[in-house]
């Protein structure tokens, strides 16, 4: 089989089941004990592993079932980090605000982190397994400097550090469970291109100017010593919370050329809107690296024609060549619990539309 990512592929989360909210909402007012969610859970995920399968594609995921937050279930395992109350901020939306993650204290991994998670997927699924965790810069992106303690950390730089060993374990021990494809999701290179996004850094105590280096040094050092047989992606986009976004600009010629020097199998960028921009920024991709062009939208419901996929992806190869481009939603179905607006039926017709057009376009 083919090294990840694949020409069809995805970015991992699914819309929750009615079954698996239900368990959940439970489960936080303690109706249900814990082991009756991980039932719940357990079974919503097998059938999922089997949709995807069904459809056709080869990377298979659980969906981020057992997950609230895409990356705050991961981040706040992380020792030193904690999620703290959001006092002021720009958000999506002023209900449900989720808490931000912040470094109260010398970060590491002294245990594993979703392991069990993986273990689950890799025993239900028959085709690869992917698994997907926040990158190392989302640890900082949503607080900055200001969410990171000054008293633990008065160099930033002794952070970075901290951070990308913390990583390296967790990875390994995502590893040692047997992944073999692992996606780090890193929405701070999108947000980066957005002019009042990066006036946020600033209020935040960074200069952003220094940002996208610094986030793929943090990918960079995570993958140090990573095995040969480990493939490893990285996906960017401008915000997903109940088919909302939050930034907004074209791909940044520097912002792109720092992500692109992060040492990944390839990239997943979102490129379903005209806040995208164009691919023009595609050209500075290192030769060999593999470009998933998320031209589907996962913020609705409506189902994009196929002809006019092929032209998107044929407008992509003046840039990437063809072999090296795959086609992927531009993000998740439901980076949170909540969900984006569209059906569950909608949502399967989306990633069988993706096969589709990718046995069409590769054969």
């Amino acid at each position: 089989m083919a090294r990840p990512p694949f020409h069809a592929d995805h970015v991992g989360s699914l819309l929750r089941p009615a079954e698996l909210r239900e368990a959940r909402a439970k489960a936080k007012a303690g109706a249900i004990a814990g082991e009756q969610l991980k039932a719940v859970e357990d079974r919503c995920i097998a059938e999922a592993v089997r949709k995807q399968e069904e459809i056709g594609l080869q990377s298979i995921s659980d969906g981020e079932f057992r997950r609230d937050y895409w990356h705050l279930d991961f981040l706040k395992q992380l020792d030193g980090i904690e999620l703290v109350p959001v006092k002021s901020a720009v958000t999506f939306n002023a209900e449900d605000v989720p808490p931000m993650a912040a470094v109260t204290g010398k970060v590491g991994c002294s245990r594993p982190i979703m392991t069990d998670h993986f273990a689950f997927l890799r025993k239900t699924a028959s085709r690869t397994p992917k698994f997907t965790m926040p990158s190392p810069g989302t640890a900082h992106m949503r607080g900055g400097r200001n969410a990171i303690s000054r008293t633990v950390y008065p160099d930033l730089g002794e952070f970075w550090v901290d951070i990308g060993a913390a990583y390296r374990a967790a990875i390994r021990q995502l590893y040692d469970a047997g992944c073999r494809y692992l996606q780090l999701d890193d929405v701070g290179f999108s947000y980066l291109c957005d002019a009042k996004v990066r006036e946020n850094f600033r209020r935040n105590g960074d200069d952003p100017a220094d940002l996208p280096l610094a986030y793929a040094n943090a990918i960079n050092a995570a993958l140090e010593g990573k095995p040969q047989d480990l493939a490893v992606t990285m996906h960017t986009c401008r915000g997903n919370f109940r088919s909302t976004w939050f930034a907004a600009g074209g791909y940044q010629d520097e912002v792109v050329a720092a992500m692109f020097g992060a040492r990944v199998d390839g990239f997943f960028m979102e490129y379903d809107s005209e806040r995208a921009g164009g691919f023009e920024p595609l050209r500075l991709l290192p030769k060999g690296k593999k470009l998933v062009i998320g031209l589907v939208t996962t913020k609705s419901g409506a189902l994009e024609a196929k002809d006019s996929l092929k032209r998107r992806i044929d407008e992509a190869s003046k840039y990437v060549p063809l072999e090296n481009l795959c086609l992927s939603p531009q993000c998740g179905f439901s980076s949170t619990h909540h969900g984006n607006l569209l059906t569950e039926d909608e949502q399967w017709r989306k990633l069988a539309l993706i096969v589709e057009v990718a046995g069409e376009v590769w054969h």
